[in-house]
């Protein structure tokens, strides 16, 4: 849901000159991604220091239970969870630290970092690991019913829904993706597309029109959430702004977020190569950017899969590769 770090407003640009601490590892933003990295990059002596960003642990902080993470058999809280890899990585001698990179300087190395448009550091390997942030609506109900039926991410939360009805509100491809995946566990799901004509591609299109249990509401726009603290339905306007525009109300028991993620790269799009939504793009099948010595792990440059698990996978390669990157650089 939100990122370990929201840097999708404006950041200054100029780095604070002055003493800079200089590090040998430098890890922005935690989360599986980053915390992996943190545990990986400890462990082979880089003596990493990780700033978490706003929201420390990242969006599995906002997720109540995760119960697809393997070693949790019985599954556990995403706080929990966090919490759990916080502390294996501070075991092995990472400096966890609260802060906000505020800017960057990546044309050379050592790369400087500055925190909280206060604090310069200057490091030798540059981890980033700042997530992405799912769009919302803008409703206050997103906020008052999060992790109680509100979600972002179907491939996460479907599970909990297996036999209920649900809808996802969007019209793009990730949009049919979702609402296919939880036609295969819920008994009905209702695509929420406001205009007349869904933007996914025709295949996706044709999938999600073959398949009995989704009913698509086209022009419907979400006008609010209901339900005793947990979603148990939802207003949506009917054409709305138009002459015939009315408000209906379905039962629902989880409302699925489908209209894309951020991801939180400002601060790097100056000196990193990024797709044309901001991913930051890494060469081949490491976490290598176009800058060598700078690394990205995590939601932040993975626009297909955006799992705790694969976050957590390349984070370790990360570590790997900035290991490997000081090694042939001594």
């Amino acid at each position: 849901m939100f990122s370990s770090m929201n840097l999708s407003e404006p950041q200054p640009k100029k780095v604070i000159e002055g003493d800079a601490e200089k590090v040998k590892c430098l890890i922005i933003g935690s989360g599986p991604a980053g915390y992996t990295a943190a545990i990986y990059a400890a462990r082979a002596n880089l003596s990493p220091v990780m700033y978490e960003g706003l929201q420390p642990g990242g969006q599995l902080t906002t997720t109540t239970e995760v119960e697809n993470f393997p070693g949790y058999p019985k599954g556990i809280t995403g706080p929990e969870m966090m919490e759990d890899l916080k502390a294996q990585a501070q075991r092995f001698g990472t400096d966890v630290r609260w802060g906000l990179a505020t800017a960057t300087d990546l044309s050379k190395r050592p790369f400087k970092v500055t925190i909280d448009n206060s604090k310069l550091i200057e490091a030798e390997t540059l981890i980033i690991a700042t997530g992405a942030t799912a769009k919302y609506l803008g409703l206050p109900d997103e906020q008052k019913y999060a992790g109680s039926g509100v979600s972002a991410c179907a491939t996460c939360d479907g599970f909990f829904y297996r036999g209920k009805d649900v809808a996802v509100v969007g019209g793009g491809d990730t949009a049919a993706e979702e609402a296919l995946y939880l036609a295969g566990l819920c008994k009905k799901v209702y695509l929420i597309v406001r205009r007349d004509e869904l933007r996914a591609s025709k295949v996706m299109q044709e999938r999600v029109f073959k398949t009995a249990n989704i009913e698509v509401l086209w022009k419907h726009q979400t006008k609010g959430l209901l339900g005793e603290g947990v979603v148990q339905g939802a207003e949506l306007y009917k054409n709305k702004g138009e002459a015939n525009e009315e408000i209906m109300k379905i039962n629902i028991d989880g409302f699925f977020l489908a209209i894309g993620h951020t991801p939180n790269s400002d601060i790097f799009k100056e000196y990193l190569n990024v797709d044309e939504v901001g991913y930051i793009l890494t060469e081949g099948n490491t976490t290598k950017t176009n800058v060598p010595g700078v690394f990205a792990c995590g939601d932040v440059m993975d626009s297909t899969y955006r799992q705790a698990v694969t976050a957590a996978g390349s984070g370790c390669k990360a570590a790997m590769d900035a290991e490997r990157f000081i090694s042939e650089h001594a």
